[in-house]
């Protein structure tokens, strides 16, 4: 659903506005080398605060114009041929993020930090689909609680086996023919556009080559990043409106192999710069990239995005 991808940036862009009003930000944005109560608290609060002003918006927004039903499950795994599911992980993985940064900047514990802070996407992401599962419009998936525990998952066994982060989920868009078709459901401008149009989102593993080989001449900011995508739908499933606007009616997956930039391992004594790289780290930088899909053709892109 492209709600996990709503979510994700709305919390996102809120926290990024509340930082930029502290006028200290270089002091604010400096982590406390012990634990700080007061800062601990602010962000138990903020959270909480944010998670409710979402799941309020979202009843009042998203679910009310739809009829309730009893709490129910849907099997829709094989829909969009499950670049939803990529979009749960995408943000389950980063929501946790967040919450683990956010603890380590008011001093709390490692164990803490992966207890209360790295799971935070899971929980969310979950509540949403219980909201899901009293909707007759959709019902709850098992196959969007999968996803938003791998990227939970995902998160959590790198920080216990390196203490870092060397794979990160991203994200990248471009806009595609197929949102003309059905603009109520794939979105009429490109802001709707990014959260709705399965047909231009990319989402990718960015693999860090230094951390694997620390020794070497690398420099610590490369990274090899490999994607997936999806074209030809219209439609979750394999029914199709037929429409003189679609440039093709197949859908086929597409896997892509670039390059990236890990933002967190730029070297710099500025921790507002720190943070901005770590808001950014989410998004997949343009560059060269070559292209397999299931038409069995192979492309490659000058700039892809």
């Amino acid at each position: 659903m492209t709600r996990a991808l709503a979510i994700w940036m709305l919390l996102l862009g809120l926290s990024v506005s509340a930082q930029v009003e502290i006028r200290q930000p270089e002091l604010f944005l400096k982590p406390s080398d012990t634990l700080n109560k007061a800062r601990r608290n602010g962000v138990i609060w903020t959270e909480s605060g944010l998670a409710a002003g979402a799941l309020l918006g979202l009843a009042q927004v998203w679910y009310s114009d739809y009829e309730k039903s009893d709490f129910h499950f849907v099997n829709d795994n094989a829909q969009w041929l499950q670049m939803d599911k990529a979009g749960h992980v995408y943000s389950s993985y980063h929501l946790g993020r967040f919450g683990y940064e956010a603890l380590a900047w008011s001093g709390v514990r490692e164990k803490d930090r992966l207890l209360y802070g790295s799971t935070l996407g899971f929980a969310f992401l979950s509540t949403v689909e219980i909201f899901d599962g009293y909707s007759a419009e959709w019902g709850a998936s098992w196959g969007d609680v999968a996803a938003n525990a791998g990227g939970t998952a995902l998160f959590v066994s790198q920080q216990l086996l390196w203490k870092e982060q060397r794979i990160i989920p991203k994200f990248s868009f471009h806009t595609t023919p197929y949102a003309s078709a059905r603009p109520e459901v794939l979105g009429e401008a490109v802001r709707e556009q990014v959260l709705k149009d399965y047909n231009g989102q990319t989402y990718w593993l960015s693999i860090n080559l230094h951390s694997f080989a620390k020794s070497s001449k690398i420099p610590k900011w490369l990274n090899v990043a490999v994607g997936y995508g999806a074209e030809g739908m219209v439609t979750g499933n394999d029914r199709f409106v037929n429409t003189v606007f679609l440039p093709e009616q197949e859908r086929f997956r597409q896997f892509y192999l670039s390059l990236d930039v890990d933002l967190s391992k730029i070297e710099t004594k500025s921790h507002l710069l720190k943070t901005v790289f770590s808001v950014f780290n989410t998004i997949k930088i343009p560059a060269p990239a070559l292209e397999i899909n299931t038409k069995g053709t192979t492309k490659f892109h000058t700039v892809y995005f």
